[in-house]
């Protein structure tokens, strides 16, 4: 029988999400930061893809826009776009060892990437720095660390919950 994930596990993962978006880094680091809310909606689209989805991506997305100042509807629009490919190919995904599901997560955060460029290229906004073309490789290096830690939480959750 499968338990609905707590609803403080799920923000609070979305909430670090966001808070690594904002969070102050130096320059050189800053344009490498790796896309943690991405990868967060990653994990809950395949493990738990019944709820919130494209509709929750797409707000968190607005949210990400406001709060990071960039154009209003990139990310969401980005966010939307990796929720929609990850439900898309979730049977697959879900069962493909470690370093599969982590080569196919950076393929999508590549996908991302180039999406973002196009959004900003089409907002006038011009290049960014040559930093954010590691960020897909570091969000790669990042998932399985993500996905062991969210899965351990929600198992966890589930353990102390199916023992009373």
């Amino acid at each position: 029988m499968n338990r609905p994930t707590p609803l403080w596990l799920r923000l609070g993962s979305v909430i670090v999400g966001l808070l690594v978006l904002v969070l102050p880094l130096p320059a050189l680091f800053d344009d490498m930061r790796p896309y943690l809310l991405a990868l967060v909606l990653v994990y809950w689209a395949l493990e738990a893809p019944g709820t919130g989805g494209i509709v929750a991506a797409w707000l968190l997305g607005l949210l990400a826009d406001v709060l990071t100042g960039t154009l209003l509807g990139e990310q969401a629009l980005r966010l939307a776009v990796l929720v929609f490919l990850v439900q898309r190919f979730r049977a697959q995904l879900r069962f493909f060892p470690a370093w599969q599901q982590a080569a196919a997560v950076g393929l999508m955060l590549l996908n991302d990437l180039v999406l973002m460029l196009v959004l900003r290229g089409i907002g006038g906004a011009g290049l960014p720095p040559l930093g954010v073309l590691l960020a897909p490789l570091l969000g790669t290096l990042l998932w399985p660390w993500v996905f062991l830690l969210l899965d351990a939480l929600r198992l966890r959750h589930r353990e102390r919950v199916g023992g009373r």
